[in-house]
């Protein structure tokens, strides 16, 4: 799961990309509104943290023109703003959450498991695992199951799995999973994406799985039930 983090206090930011990491998140981390909205805006997330007072533009000002541009992300406000009027502003302006400085760090985990559920066909554990037809991945221990076993993946094959499982049944631009995996600052080559994706459709064999990564020719890829 990638992670947005806009946060304009480094050492908060610092403090809570390390936790997010150890949590098996992929964070990208920025320090004012205008480099939040150029992030954001590449609508690769599946949570957006926003802190409320950010330099350049204010993060309602961020949160309104994502919206206003098709970003349906998941926006969590942080923010030492905590009255009641400040709550609702940020929610009518399109936050699923508001979360109010000083937190722990425990409740921000539980906030992002709550706002980043998906289909009633993938389901969103505590411990980090996803499920989708007859498989399981497992964040924390980058391990994948299925049928007949179970094997360990690598980050960028983590990462391109859990992409799709964001998105079953779905054809992912070429582009959009390059942005999911590698991150927008990423001079990857696109030749690398297709290597994985032949790596992961080798691990997906190997614990005999029905699901399949098709090709669409001139579009990408996406994961489905054979």
């Amino acid at each position: 799961m990638r992670i947005l983090l806009a946060e304009d206090d480094r050492d908060l930011n610092k403090a809570l990309t390390w936790q997010l990491t150890g949590q098996g998140y992929n964070v990208d981390t920025c320090y004012d509104g205008e480099d939040a909205l150029y992030y954001g805006s590449q609508n690769i997330y599946d949570v957006i943290l926003l802190d409320r007072m950010l330099p350049c533009h204010e993060g309602t000002e961020v949160l309104s023109s994502l919206r206003r541009h098709g970003v349906t992300a998941p926006v969590i406000l942080i923010t030492a703003l905590g009255a009641l009027k400040d709550k609702i502003l940020g929610l009518d302006l399109g936050a699923d959450d508001y979360l109010v400085k000083p937190f722990d760090f425990e409740e921000l985990l539980a906030r992002i498991r709550c706002v980043t559920r998906r289909s009633l066909l993938l389901s969103g554990q505590a411990d980090g695992r996803l499920s989708y037809h007859d498989i399981t991945w497992t964040v924390r221990d980058m391990c994948l199951s299925g049928p007949s076993g179970t094997c360990t993946l690598s980050k960028h094959e983590g990462d391109l799995l859990e992409a799709f499982l964001h998105t079953p049944e779905q054809t992912l631009a070429r582009e959009t999973l390059l942005l999911k995996v590698w991150g927008p600052d990423s001079d990857v080559e696109t030749g690398n994406l297709d290597n994985y994706i032949h790596f992961l459709r080798r691990r997906l064999k190997s614990v005999n799985s029905t699901l399949q990564i098709k090709t669409v020719r001139g579009v990408g890829y996406g994961l489905f039930i054979s």
